[in-house]
């Protein structure tokens, strides 16, 4: 935990920046910089709208708006940030806008308007004009560009030597320098500091006094700390699928987020045990995923999204098994699992980790999760292994591994948003990825601030299951009406 000293620190480098965004909202819109740091700067909605490239969704406008690329630097090179906007379907009952933090790393939030805006409310669609943005260094704001060549030969994560994790570390010092000379300046701005300025650049250009803001998954960490750097210009704020930033430990964030992938597991084995409908009721479902996992370490398991190809058994932890969690889509696993343990193999053929998003510079400059050495990093892998048995070498492992050596520019640290109004803290109990103790550590950082709301479901994502959480949510940012904390929800079936 910081000191006081590092804290007060922390604090006036803040109120520094809050002063220079300040400064550069002239050039944003175009207007006088703001007296004060807390005075949201004036605007006029500068932003000009106009069709989406590419798109064939009706709806959706498009548009960029030019920021800094260091924020402390007003006066140095910019970069143009996408955005996408979805006018409120019923302008007479309109709220204002509402800004969305897209998650990820590295999902594109012009994406999520354009295409998935079914994935708010009916009554936010209608009470807002719901607003988004690609992050600067994913999609068309300046997206990270690295070789395919490099990041093709990642190392896999499963170290066995000192010469193993030497070799990480070189290899991550290479592709940085490759993806550095590639992108251009950007790249060294990308951690979520930077990004808080970019919204509240947006919400100046928007022509709002105040922010409204529903953060998913990374994207509350944008918010979180939004709330903390300009805590008064909050007008409402969901934080849906909590990211707890305040883990300081390379230890304790692989633990919690191992802890919260095998409840899904547990879960999904339960679920299949006591429902007909499963594909693998009456078995044992351990027994059937762990032959599964014996086949993919050697080779054998073909790919069902590559036919003819192997699956290496870390895919097919992340990119089956995660990912069906994500969505809690219990009945799908099990018949992709039932299916694969009923397929013939396929000759044992050597295999590799897929490729990291070349969004992974946004999470290292985010967490710093050192390691010291390979006996750490063994250390740190049996731990998973113990605390996730059934979900060896984790997606966040991967991640660890890829930003060794990697600088950091916004490291982990416990909220310190006074002033904030009521912050909408919502969590599914059985997340796979953001486990529910994240969200409980977050709320209590927040304080008088932080209103948790739990669905007792499952799944990455909440704010829609079920009319409960709907209704909170909804009330919540139309009319500001704050549900009681402690508010649970019922799950709905997987």
């Amino acid at each position: 935990m910081p000191s006081r000293g590092t804290k007060a620190l922390r604090r006036t480098a803040l109120r520094r920046t809050a002063t220079v965004v300040g400064a550069a909202m002239a050039v944003v819109t175009g207007l006088a910089a703001a007296p004060a740091v807390h005075a949201p700067p004036p605007a006029t909605g500068s932003l000009r709208w106009g069709p989406c490239a590419g798109s064939t969704q009706p709806g959706a406008e498009c548009s960029t708006f030019s920021v800094p690329v260091d924020w402390a630097d007003p006066r140095g090179p910019r970069l143009e940030l996408a955005v996408a906007r979805r006018k409120a379907t019923d302008p007479g009952a309109r709220v204002g806008w509402m800004v969305f933090g897209p998650g990820g790393p590295g999902d594109s939030g012009v994406t999520m308007v354009v295409d998935r805006v079914s994935r708010f409310s009916p009554e936010v669609r209608r009470r807002f004009d719901i607003v988004s943005f690609d992050p600067r260094g994913v999609g068309g704001s300046n997206p990270v560009t690295c070789s395919a060549e490099l990041l093709a030969e990642r190392p896999s994560p499963q170290l066995k030597s000192q010469a193993d994790f030497d070799a990480t570390m070189a290899y991550n010092k290479q592709l940085r320098a490759d993806c550095r000379a590639r992108t251009g300046p950007v790249f060294d701005h990308l951690d979520t500091a930077q990004t808080v300025q970019d919204v509240d650049a947006l919400r100046a250009a928007l022509g709002e006094r105040k922010l409204t803001f529903h953060g998913s998954s990374y994207g509350t960490l944008l918010g979180a700390q939004y709330a903390e750097t300009h805590p008064r210009r909050v007008r409402a704020m969901v934080l849906e699928s909590v990211m707890d930033h305040s883990v300081a430990a390379t230890h304790d964030f692989l633990r919690a987020e191992a802890a919260s992938a095998e409840d899904s597991f547990q879960e999904f084995v339960q679920w299949c045990d006591r429902t007909a409908d499963c594909a693998l009721h009456g078995r044992d479902v351990r027994t059937v995923w762990r032959g599964l996992l014996d086949r993919a370490r050697q080779g054998e398991l073909e790919d069902p999204a590559s036919p003819g190809r192997a699956l290496s058994s870390p895919d097919l932890v992340n990119k089956i098994a995660f990912r069906k969690f994500y969505e809690a889509d219990y009945a799908g696993l099990a018949t992709v699992i039932a299916t694969m343990h009923a397929s013939e193999p396929v000759p044992a053929t050597p295999t590799s980790p897929a490729p990291l998003p070349p969004a992974t510079p946004v999470f290292c400059s985010d967490w710093h999760l050192p390691v010291r050495d390979f006996k750490t990093y063994a250390s740190l892998v049996a731990m998973m292994h113990k605390t996730a048995p059934d979900l060896p070498y984790l997606l966040p492992v991967h991640m660890v591994a890829a930003c060794l050596g990697a600088p950091t520019a916004n490291p982990q640290h416990r909220l310190d948003a006074h002033g904030a109004p009521p912050i909408l803290v919502s969590n599914a109990l059985h997340d796979p990825a953001t486990g529910h103790p994240w969200a409980v550590s977050v709320a209590r950082q927040l304080g008088r601030s932080g209103v948790l709301l739990t669905y007792e479901g499952h799944g990455h994502g909440s704010v829609t299951s079920g009319p409960c959480m709907q209704d909170a949510v909804d009330g919540y940012l139309t009319d500001l009406t704050v549900p009681p904390r402690g508010t649970s929800c019922p799950a709905r079936r997987p």
